[in-house]
């Protein structure tokens, strides 16, 4: 009994791989707000013009970003808001992981401080 597709488990892998990195990501946050022009994305990203294009390529080769042309300019855009939503996810899962490292961090620093350590409860 041969499965024709990927295992969803490896889709699912392929998918983040593509999201692992820092510039599609900004892209993707920038994309969330609204179209965005590549020259107006161009400062916010931070990487040369041609870095973009690929960065951009790889987004719209796995179908998160769409792209119109408007005259001279390419506009980019999310194909899905789910998109959007999946950052906001990530952004809440990270805040709550830093803020326990953020709350671990200031008890070990309260326990080298003091002379009997302030556990509490």
């Amino acid at each position: 009994m041969g499965s024709v597709s990927a295992p969803l488990y490896q889709l699912k892998a392929e998918f983040f791989k593509t999201l692992g990195h820092p510039a599609r990501i900004r892209v993707l946050e920038l994309l969330s707000e609204r179209d965005h022009a590549v020259s107006e994305m161009l400062p916010e990203v931070g990487i040369e013009p041609a870095h973009l294009s690929q960065q951009l390529a790889v987004l719209r080769r796995a179908g998160l970003v769409a792209s119109r042309k408007e005259g001279s300019t390419v506009i980019y855009s999310l194909t899905s808001p789910r998109v959007a939503e999946l950052l906001a996810v990530a952004r809440a899962i990270l805040t709550g992981v830093l803020s326990g490292q953020a709350e671990l961090l200031d008890d070990l620093r309260a326990a080298g401080v003091g002379s009997e350590g302030s556990e509490q409860a």
